[in-house]
């Protein structure tokens, strides 16, 4: 190996000379300035750092002597407003007072009341009777296939068409359509005043735990309520005005038979009048 200072270094490799470029001077500089920098780099973090620390300093003082004053007379003033509704508006005494006023009704009225709605009134005797007796007072929709059986077995169906003429077995039919129809009509009815009770019981137990700011809400919802029962009342008279207006009908049939009846005897006795 060659060490003449102007020369490049040689390596043997595999015993032939590799030459290796020399290091430059300048090269062997660039610690010394990475050393100055973070000397640099040293004094000048803390300044840095002191100036957050001012900035979020500032913040804070602001928070605590502007923001937190006016803060102290928000939290004063809902205290007042809190004072006013314990004590005024709505005091505790009051409410609880309501509370067990309704409380009380409850547990004296409501289980002499559901008794009074759900008091069996049977009064049939024979099986057949009895069996459709039941049916009309389950309170289920589901049992009007039942009810349309029991009511041909006990009324009997309608005559052959031998049998009858065909105007009595045209009245025969709506005769028992209006009684069918409304006795469907009752089942219905009774099933819907059954959920009108429950929703009842529900309001009356959430009247028993209300808060003040709740009425209206519970006004809300009895009003609904109140909505549904008419609408079922006003099924109910429906019902009525159709079964009397089967009934008028009926009876108008029956005038316009007896008329034609009495036409038919008064020509018979003009005819054998007037027979030679």
């Amino acid at each position: 190996m060659s060490n003449g200072p102007n020369r490049e270094r040689e390596l043997l490799l595999n015993g032939e000379p590799y030459p290796v470029a020399r290091v430059e001077p300048a090269r062997r500089k660039k610690p010394l300035l990475i050393g100055v920098l973070l000397v640099e780099v040293c004094f000048v973090l803390p300044k840095y750092a002191h100036g957050q620390l001012s900035i979020f300093h500032a913040i804070f003082s602001s928070i605590q002597n502007d923001i937190g004053g006016s803060l102290s007379s928000i939290n004063q003033i809902v205290q007042q407003t809190q004072r006013l509704y314990q004590t005024t508006v709505a005091p505790l005494a009051a409410i609880n007072q309501a509370r067990g006023f309704v409380v009380t009704s409850i547990n004296n009225f409501r289980g002499q009341m559901n008794q009074v709605f759900n008091t069996p009134f049977t009064s049939a005797v024979t099986p057949g009777p009895q069996q459709f007796e039941s049916i009309l007072h389950s309170r289920l929709s589901s049992q009007i296939p039942g009810l349309e059986t029991s009511f041909s077995s006990n009324y009997g169906s309608i005559p052959q068409v031998n049998a009858a003429s065909p105007q009595d077995r045209v009245m025969m039919d709506v005769d028992d359509a209006l009684g069918q129809e409304n006795l469907k009509t009752t089942l219905i009815a009774d099933q819907g005043s059954d959920i009108i009770l429950q929703t009842a019981s529900q309001m009356e137990n959430q009247v028993a735990m209300s808060t003040p700011g709740s009425n209206p809400f519970l006004t809300a919802q009895a009003q609904v309520a109140n909505l549904r029962c008419q609408a079922y009342i006003q099924k109910m008279l429906a019902a009525e005005l159709r079964q009397e207006a089967g009934r008028i009908a009926h009876d108008n049939v029956l005038l316009k038979r007896r008329t034609a009846a009495a036409s038919g005897i008064n020509n018979l006795i003009t005819g054998a009048l007037t027979t030679r």
